[in-house]
């Protein structure tokens, strides 16, 4: 449904039942399994399978049946996804009666069709789409209409992008208030940008008294320069919420005090899987009140406290409270302040995380000590790591052999982002040799800024290349000479685009410690050469 601005510009409004979220799918997986291990009529006639078998045989069926349907919807992309849901729903039915190889009574297809039907069927209500605007109350009554019609199915909302007054938020309350029983995910984020504080905190509070009481697994109030008024403004439904699942207040202007009241208006966190902070002015008092909500975080999986301007004391307060979090997948803590200390210390809880998957930890002045430290660490846990992130943090050659120690054993590894460092070519050739055999999954490695020379590059460029996933390798900005750029073209000649470009390279340039007369660079050169002779003989030995 379209609805006409103010300006002549057409406003949009996706209302779309597919896909469906991650809990639905999770939850329809959980249900084929105990149609596959109990007693149905199926597995009466044809035998039922053990809990872990059936396990096995329902994330397949639902990963099969998923890839099926979403294919058909982006096929259709201006649909509504509803075709997709029945599709889905069939598949699932006919798979399931394929693994107890049989089924023939229509009524029993039937009734499994109607049951992944009633798992799968949300309807998500976005009005995000399109340039950002005001919303006043003659055009909310427009927009939000679908949410009034008798026997809607939302469960899903996205307001993000539109600018409510006063007026549009007296026209939302009583419609959110009407559906907020069967509201699962609530995405405010962005919506009171350029509203004079009094008008925008009238909003929030209205918002907030309409969904209080609600049962929401996810909510993101973002990009509201809330502060602790906003925060506040939000309270009744904060403190109402006993399920939630997944939180994000990025660029919210938290503060110190706006911390204090998350903690205090939040006070149920058992079940929060995602909580993310990115983007504020926490300070380290503010990481001391957010690390007492981690606390009480035992099933986070997903942690996000970047560019937060936090320093040595709170990111020590950060870490230690994350040793609690042993289901954490994701941690992001780029862009703070924490230095060595802190560095050592989030090593110690590192060693605790042996779910962990993805870990970013640039530009937090790690140096050498905290590189070493949390390489160490991760060397012991982490098995399944895929993505680690260690770019500005000042880490020299002395720290390489316990990165590459550390590498060696992430067989998963997916990205490597060492970027804006100082491991020059004696760093680099260490590492690269970790990136060998076994590191199938390997796709990425950003090696630029390094003031690596000729040697070290190519050094990269054959651990890399032969790997079967390798997509691309970043070593811009750094000392290459002209040779050494066109070796690395022509070892990257059959593929070039996994070369990234190196246009801020910098042929002639130095490392102030490296100005000393050509001859000696020159012999250096030969020496690494000499070096990787000698690591290519042992290989092969």
């Amino acid at each position: 449904m379209d609805a006409k601005t103010t300006n002549g510009e057409r406003r949009h409004i996706t209302i779309k039942l597919w896909p469906p979220s991650q809990n639905t799918r999770q939850m329809l997986v959980e249900r084929m399994t105990n149609n596959l291990s109990t007693p149905t009529i199926f597995t009466r006639k044809y035998g039922s399978l053990g809990n872990v078998e059936a396990s096995k045989h329902a994330k397949q069926i639902e990963e099969l049946a998923f890839a099926s349907a979403n294919q058909h919807y982006e096929q259709e992309p201006d649909g509504d996804g509803s075709s997709a849901v029945q599709l889905y729903a069939r598949e699932c039915s006919k798979l399931i009666l394929d693994v107890l190889k049989g089924g023939s009574r229509i009524e029993e297809k039937e009734a499994l069709q109607s049951e992944v039907d009633s798992a799968s069927c949300e309807m998500f209500f976005d009005i995000s789409k399109g340039q950002r605007a005001f919303i006043e109350e003659d055009e909310a009554q427009t927009l939000l209409s679908p949410l009034k019609a008798p026997g809607n199915s939302c469960t899903k909302i996205c307001f993000s992008n539109r600018s409510f007054g006063l007026g549009a938020a007296h026209v939302a309350g009583p419609i959110l208030a009407s559906i907020k029983n069967q509201l699962k995910e609530v995405d405010l984020s962005d919506f009171v940008a350029g509203r004079p504080e009094a008008e925008a905190l009238d909003v929030m509070n209205i918002f907030s008294e309409a969904l209080e009481g609600s049962h929401l697994k996810s909510l993101n109030i973002s990009d509201n320069a809330l502060g602790e008024k906003g925060v506040r403004a939000f309270g009744k439904l904060l403190q109402s919420q006993t399920s939630l699942e997944e939180l994000y207040l990025m660029n919210d202007g938290i503060s110190k005090e706006a911390a204090e009241a998350v903690c205090e208006l939040v006070p149920s966190t058992e079940k929060l899987r995602v909580l993310q902070f990115h983007n504020n002015m926490t300070g380290d008092e503010g990481a001391l009140a957010i690390s007492e909500i981690l606390k009480r975080c035992p099933l986070l999986e997903d942690f996000r406290c970047s560019s937060t301007r936090v320093g040595s004391e709170g990111g020590i307060a950060l870490t230690e409270a994350l040793t609690q979090c042993r289901n954490l997948k994701k941690l992001d803590l780029r862009d703070n302040m924490f230095g060595v200390e802190a560095g050592v210390k989030l090593s110690d809880a590192l060693r605790k995380h042996e779910c962990l998957r993805e870990i970013y930890l640039s530009y937090l002045n790690l140096e050498d000590d905290g590189a070493i430290a949390i390489a160490n660490a991760l060397k012991e846990s982490a098995p399944a790591l895929a993505v680690l992130e260690m770019a500005g943090n000042d880490i020299t050659a002395e720290a390489a052999p316990s990165l590459a120690a550390c590498i060696a054993t992430k067989k998963s590894l997916v990205k490597l982002n060492l970027s804006e460092n100082d491991l020059k070519d004696d760093g680099a050739i260490t590492i690269s040799q970790a990136l060998g055999e076994g590191h199938d999954q390997l796709k990425e490695v950003d090696m630029s800024q390094n003031s690596l020379r000729r040697v070290a590059a190519r050094s990269l460029a054959q651990a890399l290349l032969h790997l079967p996933g390798f997509k691309f390798l970043n070593v811009n900005g750094n000392f290459i000479s002209e040779e050494g750029i066109d070796e690395l073209k022509d070892i990257f000649k059959e593929c070039p685009d996994k070369l990234a470009p190196l246009d801020e390279n910098d042929p002639d340039g130095e490392d102030f410690d490296d100005k000393e007369s050509g001859d000696e660079d020159d012999a250096s050169q030969h020496e690494l050469e000499s070096k990787l002779k000698s690591l290519d003989v042992n290989q092969k030995e």
